[in-house]
């Protein structure tokens, strides 16, 4: 794909998913009391306080970060952003012309279907590789100096911070944890953009009996088993470890036949968010 046709496709899932994230946000939530997170969510508490235009103060705080951070988030991430950050800002202060539109005064309605709304369209932003600036690349900033520190759980700290301070501000204690709520439904609603709904599960199998139960699970559950060679620290045996992706539905099964032959062996089972190649979906399907 050249660099033109590139750039007009992530423009166009920038446009529609920042239509989507603005009418989310001024339809629903923010006219139900519900703030967003990050530098946006202090916009709305200005606007509160001052009645300063929220679109129009949130690009100007991010302003001083993109010039601080263009060289360390890429070139790519860094047009995205800019995109996402005018587009989604600047739609917001466009639907405020609007007659207001009252879809329900029910705050938890509003949090829900304003939270899908709005996360559908920052999933399509995301997707596009770009963002909506703000904690994003305040968190980028600071993982380049604090590499140590995890990227969500500052993105989780600058947040609470905003939430905090809106209930404190205006005592506003409930539309504060509506706000919290519709966080979660925002980052679920995005998560299932960009990663679908069919996660799957990495699973690490330790036995004495591995060969059985390789055995099991590509008869039994359809499944490829890699072997891979370990070592037991206190025991100093050599030990073979399974490495086994597998659909989530297929977990009970495999806990079924790794009990059934080996009681006593030893699983760890984590998330996988993506799983391609055979049997999963195909790498070109996401090409």
């Amino acid at each position: 794909m050249s660099g033109t046709k590139r750039y007009s496709v992530m423009f166009l899932k920038i446009l529609v998913g920042s239509i989507l994230d603005a009418a989310g946000i001024s339809f629903l939530l923010y006219r139900n009391g519900i703030i967003v997170g990050g530098l946006m969510g202090i916009a709305m508490i200005l606007n509160r306080l001052i009645s300063t235009p929220v679109g129009l103060v949130t690009i100007a705080m991010n302003i001083p970060l993109f010039i601080i951070a263009w060289k360390a988030i890429g070139k790519t991430f860094f047009i995205g952003s800019v995109m996402g950050l005018i587009l989604s800002s600047g739609i917001l202060d466009l639907f405020d012309f609007i007659p207001p539109i009252v879809l329900t005064t029910n705050p938890l309605l509003a949090g829900i279907f304003g939270g899908v709304v709005s996360g559908f369209g920052q999933g399509l932003i995301y997707s596009a590789g770009g963002s909506t600036g703000g904690v994003d690349i305040v968190a980028k900033i600071l993982r380049h100096y604090f590499p140590y520190i995890d990227y969500g759980k500052i993105i989780l700290a600058l947040n609470a911070f905003v939430y905090l301070a809106y209930a404190l501000v205006f005592g506003v204690y409930e539309s504060a944890m509506y706000s919290v709520f519709t966080s979660f439904v925002v980052t679920r609603v995005v998560d299932t953009v960009l990663y679908g709904l069919n996660y799957s599960k990495v699973c690490y199998i330790i036995s004495e009996k591995s060969g059985e139960i390789s055995d099991a699970i590509t008869n039994e559950l359809d499944r490829g088993v890699t072997l891979l060679y370990g070592r037991g620290a206190y025991s100093g045996k050599d030990k073979m470890i399974l490495l086994c992706a597998i659909k989530k539905q297929q977990i009970l099964d495999l806990k079924r036949v790794v009990k059934r032959i080996d009681p006593d062996a030893f699983m760890i089972i984590t998330e996988a968010r993506e799983v391609l190649g055979n049997g999963f979906q195909y790498l070109e399907d996401k090409a």
